[in-house]
């Protein structure tokens, strides 16, 4: 049996991990507990209020679970909070992705062009839900089934830039081999595979596939994204088995913009990559 551990890359983020993300759980975990017995209320009664169970309600005070944006406004409304709890949404919405991606999925958000090259997986702003899942249950070691379904949905959350963002210029390379690796089982494979050509026909979107044939060409050392900030700041981003790296000094974020230049021209054109993509999808 083959398992595919997933990386920590644009394409692949994983949930909350680490003592920061556990940090932030916890604080916002007594805040809740505090609140709740300051209104006299058991967790059976605020599960009551709030449609949640109190063994879910007890994992978010302890710090065990993320509590969703639902809860937390209908906890903040229940226990009277004034918005003090409202106001932690987005950092607990940020303990979704290990620390070391919490940054670049900010950076993403504001970015106004985004270039991505990808030699290992398709990019996770493409990702079916299927590709995702089939990645993440494979992660090694394993996660529960509450994780996976969490670090799934915020995965496919991250996607909503490519249509919310139609600005945004978006810009995919990826190697035909990936295109050919049946992550998940042919079924979803192919589902994967009609999401790119789905995601190709956006306005702001541009899909190429690096053929086999082109075996020597500038992306060979591995994966890398680039983005550039409202400010026209250019960032790169990079990694490789879990451990990635922002970069921002402006004489290596040159040279990664040289190599994905290269790749993107070394790349087959938009039309020729669909039809390659068509092309496989026929074959599985």
């Amino acid at each position: 049996m083959t398992s595919l551990q997933e990386p920590a890359e644009p394409g692949t983020d994983t949930g909350a991990e680490g003592p920061a993300a556990s940090g932030v759980l916890r604080v916002f975990g007594r805040q809740v507990k505090r609140l709740r017995e300051r209104a006299g209320l058991s967790r059976a009664e605020l599960g009551e209020r709030t449609q949640y169970a109190p063994s879910t309600i007890a994992s978010y005070e302890q710090g065990r679970r993320i509590a969703p944006p639902e809860f937390v406004r209908k906890a903040d409304d229940v226990l009277g909070a004034g918005g003090v709890l409202e106001a932690a949404i987005e950092e607990l919405g940020r303990q979704r992705y290990p620390a070391r991606f919490q940054d670049f999925a900010e950076m993403e958000r504001e970015a106004v062009t985004i270039y991505s090259y990808a030699c290992q997986l398709i990019p996770g702003l493409l990702q079916t839900e299927g590709y995702a899942r089939a990645l993440i249950s494979g992660h090694c070691p394993p996660l529960d089934d509450e994780t996976i379904d969490q670090r799934v949905a915020a995965r496919l959350e991250r996607q909503e830039l490519l249509t919310m963002r139609q600005t945004t210029v978006f810009g995919f390379v990826v190697e035909e081999a990936v295109l050919r690796r049946p992550v998940g089982g042919e079924k979803v494979m192919a589902a994967q595979l009609r999401r790119l050509l789905e995601a190709g026909r956006l306005r702001n979107v541009s899909i190429q596939v690096m053929p086999m044939r082109q075996w020597s060409h500038m992306g060979l050392l591995g994966s890398m994204t680039l983005l550039e900030s409202a400010e026209r700041r250019t960032m790169a981003y990079t990694e490789t088995q879990g451990v990635s790296t922002v970069i921002t000094d402006r004489n290596e974020v040159s040279i990664f913009a040289q190599r994905h230049s290269n790749v993107r021209a070394q790349a087959l054109g938009a039309e020729d990559s669909a039809s390659l993509i068509e092309q496989v999808a026929r074959e599985l």
